[in-house]
């Protein structure tokens, strides 16, 4: 019967999903063994039931139900349909429980891009969805903050965090962070015990520098050629870990997002000291596609970040 399993699995591929009915209209023939019963079951007459099997019988080019007899009776070739027909049923079931966990967010993942940095600003909102759908899957996949806005439109990430406005139509954002640079030195370091310093006083400072191109870096290295001050990024390093690192052993002083280096300051690890002439404010925006459906649980993560928001709004106007 190997042949016949062929045959189905290439009829149904050619004739597609909704050819599936005739399988269950010879399912329903052969439970209930009466074409009139299987018709009433199914609401249609009985030539409609006849003309479904016949269909059938034809597409897979095998007899499927000996009508010989007073009594209806399967053929070899329809016992082993009768077979496959139980499976597409269950199958069947299946697909409509698993779309039905999707629609409920009791299943299903959600891919976000982020950088290195941005990630952290997923934390909290990651803490807030996985407590209220605990069964979703949350993938952040590292990505070069300048590739997002790209990866989202071809479909590849859902979502994505990044710092700047993408400045495209096809795109919506939603600011989920207000951060800021800040300059960030050793305990052991000579200006320690500042809170506040000028740009002019940082001239004979070796940075620790990121080596990654953003529109941050290059607004910290416009401000120095404004202000005239040399800028020495001596050591430049791949991660924010490093650079944290090499401070914390007074081998440099580096600009930061807050965010990035808040533990370290509470714990005393690190100083941070305001530079007057360098307020740079960094917007963290969750950032989707306008024209393309979300899944539920991209739907579901983007409904969590916004209440998440719209609560952080209203403490703040309480305050």
């Amino acid at each position: 019967m190997a042949p016949l399993v062929i045959l189905i699995s290439a009829a149904l591929r050619v004739v597609g999903v909704m050819e599936l009915y005739p399988l269950k209209v010879f399912l329903t023939v052969a439970t209930e063994r009466s074409f009139s019963r299987a018709g009433e079951k199914l609401l249609r007459t009985q030539p409609a039931i006849s003309i479904a099997i016949q269909r059938l019988e034809s597409d897979l080019k095998e007899k499927l139900i000996d009508r010989s007899g007073r009594e209806l009776l399967l053929t070899d070739a329809g016992r082993v349909v009768l077979e496959y027909a139980r499976r597409f049923q269950h199958l069947e079931s299946d697909l409509d429980n698993a779309l039905r966990e999707l629609r409920d967010n009791y299943a299903g993942r959600v891919a976000i891009g982020a950088n290195e940095s941005t990630s952290l600003y997923l934390i909290q909102h990651i803490e807030q969805y996985r407590r209220v759908f605990p069964k979703i899957k949350v993938q952040v996949r590292r990505s070069e903050s300048s590739k997002i806005p790209s990866q989202l439109l071809d479909g590849e990430l859902e979502l994505g965090v990044i710092s700047y406005d993408p400045g495209d139509d096809h795109l919506h954002s939603q600011v989920i962070y207000t951060d800021r640079l800040t300059l960030i030195v050793s305990p052991k370091h000579r200006f320690a015990g500042r809170d506040e310093l000028s740009i002019t006083d940082l001239d004979m400072e070796t940075f620790i520098a990121h080596n990654v191109l953003s529109p941050y870096r290059e607004l910290v290295i416009r401000e120095f050629q404004r202000h005239k001050v040399p800028l020495n990024m001596d050591v430049e390093m791949p991660t924010v870990e490093t650079i944290r690192r090499l401070v914390q052993l007074n081998e440099g002083v580096a600009f930061l997002p807050r965010m990035c280096v808040e533990q370290e300051i509470k714990q005393g690890l690190l100083h941070e000291i305001r530079v007057k002439e360098l307020s740079v404010e960094r917007k963290i925006r969750l950032v989707y596609p306008a024209r393309r459906a979300l899944s539920h649980a991209a739907k579901a993560f983007l409904d969590v970040v916004k209440k998440s928001g719209q609560e952080t709004e209203q403490l703040q106007e309480k305050a």
